[in-house]
């Protein structure tokens, strides 16, 4: 049986391996700064690093059920092509806040865009379903 939503099932993959290596980058950090586990406090270098994992974890929340409901309702190719720019985002996000705080608003806006246009493209697609209007 083929899969009805390739591209989005690997723009997720994408986005869960970009979520794992930032989950190693926070082990690295501890490793580097001496922080053991469960501390959360250390020097600003590894606060920052802790910082890209928890806010992505934060991102995911909204991005992932954004992504699937806009490929359900508007289409897989659509959902994937928009969806790929978090991941992309993210990682120019965490690349920048690894640097300095400050460098990470552009990545942070390209996956936040992604996001909020997933939104408001899958509410569209639901209230188009919902008035039986074809997508």
């Amino acid at each position: 049986m083929a899969f009805a939503y390739p591209l989005t099932g690997l723009v997720t993959i994408f986005v869960l391996v970009v979520y794992f290596w930032m989950a190693l980058q926070v082990g690295r950090a501890r490793q580097r700064f001496e922080v053991p586990a469960p501390h959360m406090e250390g020097p600003e270098e590894f606060l920052r690093v802790l910082r890209v994992q928890g806010n992505t974890t934060e991102g995911l929340a909204l991005f992932l059920p954004a992504l699937w409901l806009f490929a359900l309702t508007i289409g897989d190719q659509w959902a994937a092509l928009v969806g790929l720019f978090y991941p992309l985002g993210r990682i120019v996000y965490a690349r920048g806040y690894y640097r300095e705080a400050l460098k990470r608003s552009t990545g942070f806006t390209i996956g936040i865009l992604s996001t909020v246009v997933l939104i408001i493209g899958a509410l569209i697609g639901l209230a188009m379903t919902l008035a039986g209007i074809a997508i």
